[in-house]
């Protein structure tokens, strides 16, 4: 269920850092900044002719491999998940990401860097509100081959747990939650990225981890340093001498956290979920999360999301007092029972109405359609959908008494689901041009039990009585 609350925000001004790719070891910079409401997270690959714009939207995903990489027709951007963490982490929902290369620095390896150019560069609360995906149902994506396993429950806020098992006897379970999104900057942003020995082997081999220094990330010992290993991993981090600590890691670094690979994995998740492009009411358990299983459920919530908000239902509160009850209605309508298809006026704007009929057994057209299996007929939805809009119509006029109301034109009618006795329709109808010359052009919908039922576009023309022969 979509819900907006509170207001989106952005950056107060530009900010740089300045740091080395981990993928390419080259010298890249990466500019945070202000951007305009509902416009979300883009990068800018200013490298390049005509400085093409990648959003970060999970379609954009190809690969995963050692990071969250997108592509947009050719245009990449690579390792994209620490600095799209801090963003979330400090609740920034629009932002430019220019970069002259293509993945931003890697820095100490998390996100505590790019947090603290946000803090910087101060935050500014924009006047439109912010968009959320409020959980009201479990949602879960499982990846059978790792038995890696996302999962979203309701809760009041976002909220994230990462449950991580490497099955090494060094690195057993960790778990890390984080309860409030505000607790980001001091619980989870600086915990750096890890990996494990055999891996660092395998990337110095095929020459992939060139901006890697061990000054960020740990590195796992999983497995005998051999003397050929030491010498290779002495180059490629320029160090004269390399050893082992006591809790299995190489002594480059000393944790944050004794759970730091498990915060790290947290900080991860919020990265890549931050591709869905909507923020989360919920909480999101992650069990062995990755990068595949992370954008994975992340391209299945976007789904979701996505239907949702072209089915999106608004909300009326049918129990408030009406702007119009059925006296009022019949003072301003000609129509009378039982061809009088609206019980009450719920809200009534300048260019919108919405309006109520409750549907019982006792409706005259019950009888003949059909016996036994009574449905409202589709044209009589969109009589009392235009009975509704009348009522909008005549507002404009001093004497409504004096005029009616015909139809014109009908379009794009389309029924979605039956209307049966018992059912409480509500109609909402917006002009869709001023009216002029007495012409009113509607766009109405009909909802029952929290779905659209009807809708069509509607044409009618205001006419005063006295001119009728």
């Amino acid at each position: 269920m979509s819900h907006k609350t509170s207001k989106q925000q952005t950056l107060g001004k530009a900010v740089s850092l300045t740091g080395v790719g981990l993928h390419t070891g080259m010298d890249v910079t990466l500019t945070l900044k202000p951007a305009p409401a509902n416009h979300g997270f883009k990068f800018v690959r200013i490298d390049l002719p005509d400085a093409p714009v990648v959003e970060a939207d999970v379609n954009y995903v190809v690969n995963t491999q050692r990071g969250t990489n997108l592509d947009k027709q050719g245009v990449k951007i690579q390792t994209s998940e620490h600095v799209l963490a801090a963003l979330v982490g400090m609740e920034i929902d629009n932002c430019i990401l220019e970069l002259n290369a293509s993945e931003p620095p890697i820095m100490d390896g998390s996100s505590k860097y790019f947090i603290q150019a946000i803090e910087q560069a101060g935050i500014v609360v924009q006047d439109q509100d912010r968009e959320e995906f409020v959980v009201d149902e479990v949602i879960s994506f499982l990846d059978e081959e790792t038995g890696s396993e996302i999962t979203v429950i309701p809760a009041d806020e976002y909220q994230v747990t990462a449950m991580v098992d490497f099955g090494t006897k060094i690195l057993g379970t960790q778990n890390a939650t984080l309860t409030t999104i505000s607790d980001f900057k001091t619980e989870i942003s600086n915990s750096r990225t890890f990996s494990f020995l055999h891996e660092i082997e395998m990337l110095l081999e095929h020459g992939l981890i060139k901006g890697g220094d061990l000054n960020n990330a740990i590195v796992y010992v999983d497995k005998e340093l051999s003397e050929d290993t030491m010498e290779k991993l002495r180059k490629a981090f320029n160090r004269d001498e390399i050893s082992v600590k006591s809790n299995g890691i190489l002594d480059n670094l000393t944790l944050h956290h004794p759970n730091e690979a498990a915060r790290h994995k947290l900080l991860d998740v919020i990265g890549d979920l931050a591709l869905i492009g909507t923020r989360i009411r919920g909480k999101v358990i992650a069990n062995k999360p990755g990068h595949y299983v992370n954008t994975q459920f992340a391209k299945k919530l976007a789904q979701i999301i996505k239907v949702q908000k072209r089915n999106k239902i608004p909300k009326f509160d049918i129990h408030k007092t009406p702007a119009k009850d059925v006296n009022a209605i019949m003072e301003m309508l000609p129509h009378r029972p039982p061809f009088l298809f609206v019980d009450k006026i719920l809200e009534m704007g300048k260019d919108y109405i919405v309006g109520l009929k409750n549907v019982t057994m006792n409706e005259p057209f019950f009888i003949g359609h059909f016996p036994g299996a009574p449905v409202m007929p589709g044209v009589l939805i969109v009589e009392a959908m235009a009975q509704t809009g009348g009522i909008l119509a005549l507002s404009m006029v001093p004497d409504p008494e004096n005029y009616l109301t015909f139809f014109m034109k009908i379009n794009n009618v389309k029924f979605k689901h039956q209307v049966n006795p018992g059912d409480t329709l509500i109609f909402k109808l917006e002009l869709v041009t001023p009216i002029r010359r007495g012409i009113v052009h509607m766009a109405g919908k009909a909802y029952a039990n929290d779905r659209l039922v009807t809708e069509a576009e509607l044409m009618a023309q205001i006419v005063k009585t006295k001119n009728i022969t």
